[in-house]
């Protein structure tokens, strides 16, 4: 082949394999300026706070794609509405960590309904064998946020800044940053009823699973012992909080608190029901009788007055009178229908890491002005 004939074949060969150019990618958004005031200026000022808020996400992130650890609720929701209209849609992804048999049918439901309303893509990860990993020695809350649903997150982020709903009405809102370590709270600096007047100014609704006033989710939550045995505490804790809001639902019941508390030995499960408002008699009697059919709990009772909780502490949580207040005030009253008090007793038991409610009873009239909170 002469030397033309070979310059013309070599050309119809990569007319084959030409690829036509791709459309061009639409800019990232324009940064803006500094605005004049702080987010944490205009705390009380919706609109103000919205802009300011989505300026800081655009000089935060760059203008770079990020991710949002979803998981349906106010925060989470406030925070993926705000970084889609600071950076676009198309910058945004939506990762939520499910809790399998521990997350509530319901709040399914709304994580899958508000990625819609939100027009944003979504990524669902399974965590329910890290939970049990990690519950084994006691409940730990603050422990699953950070490896389960922030750390998983934060692996499939492939480098990208996690956005995240941290505030000043949980714990790592009271002591976190706002950018650190691959995570960035927008909302650090304001609490529950400001990011609520935020949604509202956005204009979103966010649905109730029906369990809590504030915060909703887990069911896990409501185990207050270790899961030692998945298939006996942890069925008791799932069906028991599942029957008791499908109860509520039959009997046309609306609750602001609705929660079953699964204590006692480990080797009986005892459930405690929270309802506020105290339900009829009746409903009651249908709740209970519901309940009792669950094969792995052993006694059901209403707590309809305050009560006192006797509770192991395991033996870090032993030598922090902080640690204690801290379990006794923030995790165990705020999900409990009436005031609670505790009643710590020490273990030298190493494999219980927290702590665990091994037994309660009913306050007599006296009783109840007694201080809360006891120390051994």
């Amino acid at each position: 082949m002469n030397g033309a004939a070979l310059k013309a074949a070599r050309a119809e060969t990569l007319s084959w394999v030409r690829i036509p150019p791709s459309p061009p990618a639409s800019p990232p958004p324009q940064l803006s300026p500094p605005v004049a005031a702080r987010p944490e200026d205009l705390r009380d000022d919706p609109p103000r706070l919205a802009e300011a808020l989505r300026a800081e996400i655009r000089a935060t992130t760059q203008g770079q794609p990020v991710v949002v650890a979803f998981s349906g609720g106010l925060d989470s929701t406030t925070v993926a509405a705000l970084a889609r209209d600071a950076l676009g849609p198309e910058r945004v992804l939506l990762v939520t960590v499910n809790m399998g048999d521990y997350a509530y049918r319901r709040g399914n439901a709304i994580v899958l309904e508000m990625a819609e309303r939100l027009g944003l893509r979504q990524k669902c990860l399974l965590g329910q064998v890290m939970q049990h990993r990690i519950q084994r020695t006691g409940p730990a809350c603050n422990r699953c946020t950070r490896e389960i649903k922030l750390g998983m997150v934060r692996k499939v982020a492939m480098g990208r800044l996690v956005l995240t709903g941290s505030n000043r009405s949980d714990t790592w809102g009271q002591r976190g940053m706002k950018v650190c370590n691959g995570y960035y709270a927008p909302l650090l600096d304001l609490d529950k009823p400001q990011i609520r007047a935020l949604a509202d100014h956005l204009g979103l609704q966010i649905p109730r699973i029906g369990e809590h006033p504030r915060r909703e989710g887990c069911k896990l939550k409501h185990l207050l012992k270790p899961l030692v045995n998945p298939a006996y505490h942890g069925r008791a804790v799932a069906e028991a909080n599942e029957v008791l809001l499908e109860g509520l639902r039959e009997a046309g019941v609306s609750a602001e608190l609705a929660n079953v508390k699964i204590v006692g030995p480990l080797r009986r499960n005892i459930g405690l029901v929270n309802l506020r408002p105290v339900p009829s008699p009746e409903v009651w009697e249908r709740l209970r009788a519901a309940l009792e059919r669950i094969p792995v709990l052993d006694e059901v009772h209403l707590v309809d007055g305050p009560v006192e909780l006797t509770v192991l502490a395991g033996p870090a949580l032993a030598g922090d009178p902080a640690g204690r207040a801290w379990v006794a005030q923030g995790r165990l009253a705020p999900d409990f229908a009436f005031p609670v008090r505790v009643r710590w007793v020490p273990t030298a038991n190493r494999r219980l890491q927290t702590f665990q409610v091994v037994g309660w009873r009913p306050l007599g009239a006296q009783e109840e002005t007694a201080p809360r909170g006891v120390s051994f």
